[in-house]
């Protein structure tokens, strides 16, 4: 589609916009972040891009916070900008706008109490085709004092004017062109639950699993992770048991165990794309590269710990039914799990399969095995968060 585009094909290029939304929605879903990126590139997909923009405009920080924001293209944001219907307050678009301006300017100085009357020209100009979609007469009284009078030397002095006299005097009339507020959707969207996700982690874990997950270099926020969790089992609700865990956790995949460790922060875990696989005797073996097992930042433990498996030949992923989830020398929960809640951790001294996850002090040097009891361990299924 972008090549037909690229070589002037319209005619084509519009057959494969209108097929894509027609029959493949779900794969558009699926790759939004790039097909939003990559269809403002060119005018001729306008009917992909307003396809992208019915979907911001009600979920508008699935761009607005990615980290991608600052590379997104001034027609994209302008008509982002532009609709009466993003659903976003008017002082938020305000702070955006400036920020992707900003970005656009490398050179400006950090704090703009040190900019130069250039340096301002250089971001109106840079904004002249977003500054007037700002519905500036609708915001606050109090935002506009701390956030657009910073900046009020990018705006015309007509309508700087303008704003202030409304602020004094609201029934004067004035020469501006007043644009209308943002419409709010009928249909409320889904109020987001404020009870917590899981007992053992919280969003900025999850976001940092899920980074792992895409390695990627850069951390997920809590706002641009693409993924949510669905919770399997929850020891303290479920039980224990390794029965419970092969009832509600067996043939299932993309999974993320995480486990808290009674009397001290630490939380330690594993991620496994292939799932367990329950035998009916002895023990299934697999091969599994992606997977990895981890040591989340916490209260006093002060880093992160990830370990990848090292050699993609090693059968890292076991399945006994005598265990539960086992990260084979990564960590394993024992078989009289429920009794004592009991799981144990293996150093990799020979640097076999992971680097350790814990203080290798706490290790046996003998057994190379680190024992330690459960408070709470979760089993979550990870998704890509659908539209």
């Amino acid at each position: 589609m972008l090549i037909a585009c690229e070589f002037f094909f319209e005619e084509l290029a519009k057959y494969i916009e209108v097929y894509l939304i027609e029959t493949n929605a779900h794969w558009l879903r699926l790759h939004f972040a790039h097909v939003y990126q990559e269809s403002f590139k060119s005018n001729t997909l306008k009917e992909l891009q307003k396809w992208c923009n019915d979907i911001v405009v009600k979920y508008p920080y699935k761009i607005f916070d990615s980290e991608d924001f600052t590379l997104l293209h001034e027609n994209a944001l302008v008509s982002l900008v532009g609709r009466d219907d993003l659903q976003m307050e008017e002082i938020k678009i305000w702070k955006y706008v400036i920020k992707w301006g900003i970005a656009q300017n490398p050179d400006l100085p950090t704090d703009s109490k040190d900019w130069t009357h250039e340096n301002f020209l250089s971001l109106k100009t840079t904004l002249q085709n977003c500054l007037p979609l700002i519905r500036y007469f609708h915001i606050s009284g109090d935002d506009i004092y701390e956030y657009v009078h910073p900046y009020k030397q990018i705006l015309e002095n007509t309508l700087w004017k303008d704003v202030k006299m409304r602020l004094i005097s609201p029934n004067k009339s004035l020469s501006s062109k007043i644009l209308p507020s943002r419409t709010i959707l009928t249909q409320k969207l889904p109020i987001r639950t404020t009870e917590p996700f899981s007992n053992v982690i919280n969003e900025v874990h999850a976001a940092e699993i899920a980074s792992w997950i895409d390695k990627r270099e850069a951390k997920y926020s809590t706002e641009s992770n693409p993924y949510e969790l669905k919770l399997l089992l929850r020891g303290s609700r479920d039980g224990f048991t390794n029965d419970t865990f092969w009832n509600l956790c067996d043939k299932q995949t993309n999974i993320i165990v995480v486990i808290k460790i009674k009397g001290t922060d630490e939380i330690l875990g594993g991620y496994n794309p292939i799932g367990w696989k329950k035998p009916n005797s002895g023990a299934i073996k697999r091969c599994c590269n992606d997977n990895f097992i981890f040591s989340l930042k916490n209260g006093t433990i002060q880093n992160s710990i990830l370990s990848r498996v090292k050699d993609p030949t090693k059968k890292v992923i076991y399945s006994y039914s005598g265990y539960g989830a086992c990260f084979s020398f990564g960590f394993t929960m024992k078989n009289n799990f429920n009794q004592d809640r009991q799981c144990y951790c293996y150093c990799d001294i020979n640097d076999i399969i992971y680097n350790p996850i814990r203080d290798t002090s706490l290790y046996n040097i003998n057994s190379c095995a680190s024992y330690f009891s459960v408070e709470e361990y979760e089993v979550f299924q990870i998704h890509k968060k659908s539209l």
